[in-house]
């Protein structure tokens, strides 16, 4: 019966995954370490806390000697989605991101080495290969060249796995993944944050022409693609998963705006972001090809679903907008009326 050190999984992406694992693998043992920073939240996996199959710890990936504990607790794989993840916050302040995700990935590397973990899953992002123009995707083959703090860390984060793997060994894989969205998504980002606020009948802010282009897919379909990327992923090989959806960050607000019933007297257009990277898009076709994946689930059924979750989840969002977010929102976005 493998056990999965699960780092991470108290984030949108890492619950999400423990959810999807333990839903679907009676055999999975999973063990959940997490250091609870603002994303984190125990409330993501209440539905599973009891679950014979599930074990939460405490913990930071920068710590070593609390990574060396959960790993003794007879850990056999390691997919890693403990994460500083967001751009904004990273220009903000770009320190805990190179702590967390450069730190924190060599400690848990190390710990895996002593332990001999039999595979291990570094989880990143697209956002290492930089922006594209208006034509093109990403492939695996694309050379790196990260644009913003946090895209910085997780490239070296990832470079480190790589050297970690070619040096040491280790049986490692990487996947990079487009922009989820889902249940669960703490709300600075697009979608939780413009479908939370517009439930107010609140402003949402657009960075600049919100024309900048992303490329969209459901948080099951990218936890699907880390699983098999876990099971049949080779050594020192990269994953990308996209979910084939280009949208404009201005269509997916006017799209938001008429599914909720509102008004686009509700858009507050505001400075755009520093070194805002202008389109994302991902060549899925090597893990549809070589790991059996593709995504399942189209946008309009998953943004519909998500827009639904939020709806029926107040008690969460308010768990979540607290003094410490408000704080965060005004810095970041001024005060929109």
């Amino acid at each position: 019966m493998p056990t999965l050190l699960v780092t991470g999984g108290c984030g949108f992406i890492g619950s999400n995954f423990v959810r999807h694992l333990l839903a679907t693998d009676p055999s999975c043992k999973v063990i959940n370490f997490d250091a609870l920073t603002y994303a984190g939240n125990l409330a993501n996996l209440r539905d599973v806390a009891n679950h014979t199959n599930y074990k939460f710890i405490k913990g930071d990936i920068t710590n070593r000697d609390e990574v060396r504990a959960a790993l003794q607790l007879g850990v056999t794989d390691v997919i890693h989605f403990a994460a500083e993840s967001h751009v904004d916050r990273s220009i903000q302040d770009s320190g805990p991101f190179i702590k967390t995700n450069v730190l924190g990935t060599q400690i848990l590397l190390d710990a895996a080495r002593e332990f001999k973990v039999q595979k291990y899953v570094q989880v990143s992002t697209d956002e290492v290969y930089g922006s594209l123009g208006p034509t093109g995707l990403f492939t695996e083959q694309t050379p790196l060249d990260p644009s913003s703090p946090y895209s910085a860390s997780k490239t070296a984060s990832d470079v480190l796995v790589k050297a970690y793997q070619h040096t040491f060994g280790m049986n490692a894989v990487i996947t990079r993944c487009s922009n989820n969205y889902g249940p669960y998504q703490f709300p600075e980002k697009l979608i939780p944050l413009f479908v939370t606020n517009l439930m107010n009948d609140q402003p949402v802010p657009v960075y600049g022409d919100g024309m900048q282009i992303r490329d969209w897919i459901h948080v099951l379909d990218h936890c699907r693609g880390v699983e098999a990327a876990w099971r049949n992923g080779k050594a020192g090989e990269v994953y990308n998963f996209g979910g084939r959806c280009e949208r404009a960050n201005i269509e997916i607000t006017k799209l938001l705006l008429k599914l909720l019933g509102k008004t686009e007297s509700l858009i507050r257009y505001v400075a755009d972001r520093p070194g805002h990277d202008r389109r994302y898009a991902i060549d899925c076709t090597k893990a549809e090809r070589e790991l059996g994946w593709k995504p399942l689930v189209s946008f309009d059924q998953g943004l519909q679903e998500t827009i639904d979750w939020y709806k029926a989840n107040g008690d969460w969002i308010a768990g979540i907008k607290n003094k410490d977010y408000l704080k965060y929102y005004e810095t970041q976005y001024g005060k929109l009326s």
